[in-house]
């Protein structure tokens, strides 16, 4: 005999008193009854009425936003979006929040994560405790960072360009996306009607004048006339296999960071705020100090960025071994490097790769792992190689408190640590911690 299905509360709501944030662009708050909230649009110390997104009876938690603000925080701004808010854009997560509130809470979530993943307060991982804007990110009251270099617009059943709802595949139409960069803007993608096409991405490189756009018909669907406003390059995605067709202009586009140009293909990574490129490359440089002849890893190397910085500092004597599994990535990154002899580029997994090259000792690594982390095996293997040094940048707290854990079980120990707001209205937050060996007994 099957169960009977549990009610669904979506739709109930509930007054409460606002608690912490959390990792997620929510915050933490329980009913008279104890039943656990996650808050979007809401801010800690608020007392507001939340409603019910996706939940049923029984269940741990309740998604929930805030659609009436009782009792507000000092902190509470207006949100300069007008897409923005409780059933809307899915896209930012603290437009209503002042600009030091978001790294405030940005920081608190690090902090969090910091302690309950890996015990660790901000002194001993070497962190001030704050999360620093990117340079030219501070605007006036009530406007926002036009930052995002990358913007993938979803296409509705009308042809209308939008972005995705939080945790839904419906689509909010937008006119214009506030944090998008003017070059991304000056495309004029939301002005005009898409038909046939699933989705939209709008790619305008930092330091060149290089703009993309790579579309997605719907299956079935005809690929449209592109005249856009800017010269530009396009290609299409096909629906059935994900292959990268051109449809005119370069298959690439051209980035500048680190006193070099980077070639950059459909599924190379680059980060996509402005400034975050030579901003990371800078933090972990200093971190690391590199010395002429060291032997160095850039791991999860993307089209090379830190595996370049790397090679001009450990000279001709030096080395620089980097491994990525994503196959045009590699062809980029020994494009972008090829004019130096030192560096040397192997496609594969991390975990796979790096036990078959022989390697046993080097003097620095730097890996930058994706969302869920290097894991503890990788983990392991790094601390065997007795590096003098490890720059370790993260794009998720949790993942890089749970693999500070392993490093300490491995002998390492964060030094240094600084945090970075290069997602700017998300909760997205970009963090560099410099691992060292540590002291025996500590």
């Amino acid at each position: 005999m099957q169960p009977e299905p549990k009610k669904s509360l979506v739709g109930e709501e509930y007054e409460v008193e606002v608690g912490p944030v959390a990792h997620g662009g929510h915050c933490i708050a329980r009913t008279e009854a104890g039943q656990v909230l996650f808050v979007r649009h809401a801010l800690p110390g608020e007392r507001v009425i939340a409603r019910v997104t996706d939940g049923e009876e029984g269940a741990r938690f309740l998604r929930t936003d805030a659609v009436e603000i009782l009792t507000p925080s000092k902190d509470r701004v207006e949100a300069p979006c007008p897409f923005s808010g409780p059933g809307r854009c899915g896209g930012c997560d603290w437009q209503h929040a002042a600009p030091g509130a978001q790294r405030r809470l940005k920081a608190s979530v690090i902090t969090e994560q910091l302690a309950r993943l890996a015990g660790l307060t901000p002194e001993e991982s070497g962190w001030d405790g704050t999360v620093e804007p990117a340079p030219g990110d501070k605007v006036a009251k009530g406007e926002v960072p036009a930052w995002r270099t990358r913007v993938q617009y979803a296409v509705d059943a009308e042809g209308r360009p939008g972005l995705r709802k939080h945790r839904s595949h419906d689509i909010e139409p937008v006119t214009h996306c506030m944090i998008a960069a003017p070059g991304v803007s000056e495309l004029g993608i939301e002005q005009r009607s898409w038909p046939q096409i699933a989705t939209v991405e709008a790619i305008a490189a930092t330091g060149s004048h290089d703009r993309q756009v790579i579309l997605t018909p719907r299956p079935g669907g005809r690929l449209p006339i592109v005249e856009l406003d800017k010269p530009v390059s396009v290609l299409r995605i096909d629906e059935k296999d994900g292959g990268v067709h051109r449809v005119h202009g370069r298959p690439f586009v051209r980035e500048r960071a680190a006193g070099r140009t980077w070639r950059v293909g459909n599924g190379g990574f680059w980060q996509v705020h402005p400034k975050a490129a030579d901003l990371l490359v800078e933090a972990v440089m200093q971190g690391l100090m590199p010395k002429k002849g060291d032997m160095a890893l850039d791991l999860y190397c993307g089209v090379g960025l830190f595996a370049g910085a790397l090679a001009e500092r450990v000279g001709d004597k030096g080395a620089v071994l980097g491994i990525e599994s994503g196959k045009r990535a590699v062809e980029d990154a020994r494009h972008n490097l090829q004019d130096l002899d030192r560096v040397r580029i192997e496609h594969g997994k991390v975990d796979q790769i790096l036990p078959r090259t022989g390697i046993t000792d080097v003097d620095l690594i730097v890996l930058d792992p994706p969302r869920a982390g290097a894991g503890k095996k990788t983990v392991q293997h790094l601390a065997s190689l007795t590096p003098r040094r490890i720059a370790y940048v993260a794009c998720d707290p949790a993942a890089l408190a749970r693999d500070l854990d392993y490093f300490r079980e491995a002998g390492y120990s964060p030094r240094r640590m600084r945090a970075f707001d290069l997602f700017p209205m998300t909760h997205h937050v970009e963090c560099v911690a410099i691992l060292e060996k540590a002291a025996k007994g500590a």
